[in-house]
């Protein structure tokens, strides 16, 4: 479950809570302690915090997501991961 996910279930949960069963609200509350217990905090350098926080403004996305992205990039850049093609930019049509 992603942590947008996460964050909507216990927004609504919090809205109905006198309607949801014990067993759903303690599996609810645990997932969410999951995460929070995994979730990492990555400290950088203030220029790199600050562009950051820009990128990830113009993207509209989160700060954690932006790192994601960036890191993936990089990895893919660098042949640590194989580099992941969208639909239009796979199909070569029949010539290299």
């Amino acid at each position: 479950m992603t942590l947008l996910k996460t964050a909507t279930l216990l927004e609504d949960t919090a809205g109905r809570v006198e309607d949801v069963a014990r067993a759903d609200l303690q599996a609810i509350l645990r997932r969410a302690a999951l995460r929070l217990r995994n979730a990492g905090a990555v400290s950088l350098d203030d220029d790199v915090e600050e562009a950051l926080r820009d990128l990830a403004r113009e993207f509209e996305v989160t700060r954690h997501d932006m790192i994601r992205y960036v890191v993936r990039e990089w990895m893919e850049e660098n042949c640590y991961l194989p580099v992941h093609l969208d639909g239009a930019d796979s199909n070569v049509g029949g010539t290299a």
